[in-house]
């Protein structure tokens, strides 16, 4: 029998754990700043490469006209955004965009369609996509609401290596935001997606309005799920015009920092990606999101209708801070 490497001190002061109590994720967001950096610092390293970081690119195939009314979104059909629905793209318009993607960096290519659930034959089409991104060598992702079994088992079988499926907040403020579809829904939908065999990224969205504890509630949800989401895309929310959440104060920028160092420590060995609202981020701010514990982030222009930074600009902020691109999607087991 091969022996089993001994686990470095970093990993014994950073267990993977599905038992979280309330109480102890209100005492770590309630830390002192540097106390709660240094303690997400020492997860991070327990598992990754400090200085790397894993770039993904979203592009979406299918825009607009959504059954569904949540509040921070400009694809549903219920808000007046000024938004032009699209239908789904041509297969390989797509690979054109994931071509595109990886000459620049991306190493995942992520596909979001506005839909409430997809049909069958929506399920096809975008198996051809998938089939067709891995074949340029890069990893797969998809969002498109909810799924049967039988479409499920089909994404698994095209070869879908990432399904995205948001929590968005706590249970408890969920209803302020979403009344279409439930949260017991979405856990359904992760759920499914696990059993399936496909890996899952999921995580939410700060700076809805919500309190202090639905924040904390969110990561304790996601962080005492049977297996912890491979990836946890942190969104701030943006704020668009026509949106039922338009008008929300913003968010103290070091509670989202906070966030993001909570999520590393709960969940030491996920991918936790700066995803949406990083334009109205300094720099500054950024690095400090890096130096909590984010470790991955949406590259490209656009995050299927909202703004992004722009490539280049990536690329400078990474060279200042000494951080390189690539690694794995997952720390190892």
């Amino acid at each position: 029998m091969t022996a089993q490497p001994a686990a470095s001190a970093l990993e014994v002061a950073a267990p993977i754990r599905h038992d979280w109590q309330l109480d102890e994720v209100r005492a770590l967001f309630a830390l002192p700043f540097n106390d709660l950096i240094f303690k997400a610092q020492c997860a991070h390293r327990a598992y990754f490469d400090p200085n790397e970081v894993q770039v993904s690119s979203l592009l979406s195939i299918k825009t607009g006209s959504c059954s569904e009314d949540c509040g921070y979104c400009p694809q549903s059909a219920r808000y007046d955004t000024g938004l032009k629905p699209e239908a789904l793209m041509p297969v390989e318009d797509v690979l054109k965009a994931a071509e595109q993607a990886k000459s620049q960096g991306a190493s995942r290519f992520c596909m979001g369609a506005a839909w409430r659930k997809p049909k069958d034959k929506d399920i096809e089409r975008v198996v051809e996509m998938v089939q067709g991104v891995k074949a340029l060598g890069m990893e797969t992702c998809v969002t498109l609401g909810m799924l049967t079994d039988e479409q499920t088992a089909r994404l698994k079988e095209g070869g879908l290596d990432y399904y995205n499926h948001n929590l968005d907040t706590s249970e408890e403020y969920y209803s302020e935001v979403i009344t279409t579809r439930t949260y017991q829904d979405r856990l359904d939908t992760l759920a499914r997606v696990r059993d399936a065999g496909i890996n899952v990224c999921c995580g939410g969205i700060v700076g809805m309005g919500e309190g202090d504890d639905d924040r904390a509630k969110l990561l304790l949800e996601l962080a005492n799920l049977p297996a912890h989401p491979e990836s946890v895309p942190i969104n701030m929310l943006v704020q668009v015009e026509g949106t039922p959440l338009m008008g929300t104060e913003a968010l103290d920028p070091f509670v989202f920092i906070r966030t993001i160092a909570v999520a590393r420590i709960m969940m030491p060995k996920s991918r936790v990606r700066l995803s949406a609202g990083r334009t109205s981020m300094s720099d500054e701010m950024q690095a400090l999101c890096f130096l909590a514990g984010a470790n991955s982030i949406f590259y490209g222009e656009k995050l299927l209708t909202t703004d992004n930074p722009m490539t280049n600009h990536d690329k400078t902020l990474f060279d200042r801070l000494g951080v390189h691109m690539g690694g794995s999607s997952y720390a190892q087991q």
